[in-house]
């Protein structure tokens, strides 16, 4: 099987740690900024950074409507920190203009575990990942508050929802992307996979 082209949404955030980890979990990784960029990736990532930023560059890069589009379409799409709030429905703690993908019945809490000062990382048993807990680096993150019939919830941390998966769409309160264990991003990609088939 060919190896799939993933992109990572590369407006804001920690765009070159998710190209180093998906290409580790052999996939084809590039940068996307522009609409012509996202039609030719099989996947995408949005990363961490600052959600309310992201979502007014998406506006003025015009491509909130092409990833609504394509989300809608069924394109994968893997959501850390930021990216869960940009997959959310719906946010609890945003600003009244903060714009959204959707993709995943859930409602997410942004900045629910604290400041960055205090930012922590724990050991998070996660559904669908062989091979023990993964390390997760939370970074002023998200957590889910409540998640629809269609999403299922994959990891809960210190009894918070914290790893959703819906049809095509994963998501994930923490940074996998920081720790070198690339089996997250692997996951990811064997979702892509499986949607080419």
């Amino acid at each position: 099987m060919s190896t799939p082209t993933i992109g990572v949404l590369a407006l804001q955030g920690d765009v070159r740690e998710h190209l180093v980890a998906l290409a580790a979990a052999d996939a084809v990784a590039r940068p996307v900024r522009r609409p012509e960029e996202l039609a030719e990736v099989d996947g995408l990532v949005i990363p961490g950074g600052e959600s309310t930023t992201m979502s007014k560059l998406a506006v003025v890069f015009g491509m909130l409507e092409p990833l609504r589009e394509r989300v809608r379409s069924g394109m994968p799409v893997y959501g850390t920190c930021a990216g869960m709030i940009m997959l959310a429905d719906k946010i609890l703690d945003g600003r009244e203009d903060q714009e959204t993908l959707g993709g995943i019945d859930m409602i997410v809490r942004r900045n629910a575990f604290g400041r960055q000062n205090e930012s922590f990382e724990a050991a998070v048993e996660m559904a669908g990942v062989a091979g023990g807990p993964v390390e997760g680096v939370f970074i002023r993150a998200p957590w889910v508050e409540s998640v629809g019939a269609r999403a299922e919830v994959l990891a809960v941390h210190d009894g918070h929802t914290v790893a959703v998966r819906q049809d095509h769409v994963l998501a994930t309160s923490f940074h996998p992307e920081l720790t070198g264990d690339h089996r997250v991003h692997a996951l990811f990609v064997e979702m892509v996979r499986a949607a080419r088939t």
